[in-house]
Parts: structure tokens; C-alpha cells; sequence
């Protein structure tokens, strides 16, 4: 039985259980073979590169390693895509990313409280664990809610936003041209089903 597969006895959920919890129903099975063919390496976008953000060593290593146990296995993760994609990009509003800061924060406290050491010094199903725990997968997403409620829209909403809009992540559902990453002339003349139009 694999993690893919089903949660293992001490509870620690699989990624497709992690993703489904977080209504990533369709993101779950397009990572797990059905849409790619091999892995996808998520790279730094050296359009994106920004040093000017509120972010240390130690909070790109947190959110990497999260993103490491919330992505697809389909997906390698270069720490360089997390810094680039997330904190190099125009920031969404003003704060966000001390906001989103705060919210790797509590995950990493909440870890070496509850799990006996920091996110990234964790296993991939101890991590996903660690925000379950937190309530994170039951929550909705709100800027100004409780600490779960603002993990969820923060950390967890800016790792799947910025796959959702890279070439790599977007091939895994299917999307070749995610927005603001054209693909050229040929994929305007193709049809929905990849056809000519």
C-alpha cells in the first residue's frame, strides 16, 4: 500500500486525500497520471526574481518543504520556483506577503509544538499532517479570519495559485497556456480537443 494509495495507521493523509480535503478534487487525479506523461520541474521564473520581499531563508525552506508534501509526486520542486513565484511576483495587495510570512510562521510553530520539530525537518505526510491538525483542510480561506482560516487562504491559496499559473503546473490540467504565459501562434489555432480550428 503506497501513500498515494490510502492513509497510513498513524493518520498521516496521502497528498490525493490532502488535495481532495481541500476541494482539489480534479487538481488530485491530473497530478497522479492523468494529464502528463513525466515529471514536471518547477524552476525559478527569472522574470518573477525580486530580492525585495519580507521573506528569510528559513520561510522560503518552510514553504518549499510544503510544497513539497501538497503538490503532485508528478511535480519537482526547485526552492528557487517558491521564492520567484511567490515573492517575486507584483504583490496582490498591500501586506500580503507579511501576511503570508505570519502564516508560514504559525504553521511552523504549530509543527514544532504539536510534531516535535520544524516543517521542513518533517516527513511530507508529517507536514500535511501538521496542517490538518491545524484544521486548515476544513476551513474556508479568509484574509482576516482565524489562524487556520488564514493559512488556508494565504500559504495554501499562494502554492496553488502559483502552480496553477506556471507552464509546468498548468500542462498537469491540461491547461498549455496558463495566463500570462503565452505559447505561440500554434496554440491559438487549435481547437478545444488540440485539433485545427
Amino acid at each position: 500500500m503506497t501513500e498515494n494509495q490510502s492513509e497510513s495507521d498513524d493518520g498521516v493523509p496521502s497528498r490525493r486525500q490532502f488535495l481532495t480535503a481541500l476541494g482539489g478534487t480534479a487538481f488530485a487525479a491530473a497530478g497522479y497520471g492523468y494529464g502528463t506523461d513525466s515529471p514536471e520541474l518547477l524552476a525559478a521564473d527569472s522574470a518573477t526574481e525580486s530580492s525585495s520581499h519580507p521573506a528569510s531563508a528559513a520561510h522560503i525552506d518552510a514553504l518549499t518543504a510544503i510544497a513539497s508534501a501538497v503538490y503532485p509526486s508528478e511535480v519537482s520542486i526547485e526552492r528557487s520556483f517558491i521564492e520567484s513565484r511567490v515573492f517575486g511576483r507584483v504583490e496582490p495587495e498591500p501586506d500580503h506577503f507579511d501576511k503570508l510570512v505570519t502564516a508560514i510562521e504559525a504553521v511552523d510553530d504549530h509543527a514544532s509544538a504539536r510534531f516535535g520539530g520544524r516543517i521542513a525537518d518533517l516527513s511530507a505526510g508529517r507536514r500535511r499532517q501538521v496542517l490538518q491538525s491545524m484544521g486548515v483542510t476544513t476551513v474556508h480561506p479568509t484574509a482576516d479570519g482565524t489562524t487556520a482560516e488564514r493559512v488556508r487562504f494565504y500559504l495554501v491559496g499562494d502554492l496553488l495559485y502559483v502552480l496553477f499559473t506556471s507552464p509546468a503546473g498548468g500542462k498537469l490540467l491540461g491547461v498549455e497556456n496558463p495566463p500570462g504565459h503565452p505559447g505561440g501562434r500554434e496554440a491559438y489555432q487549435q481547437g478545444p480537443e488540440g485539433g485545427e480550428r
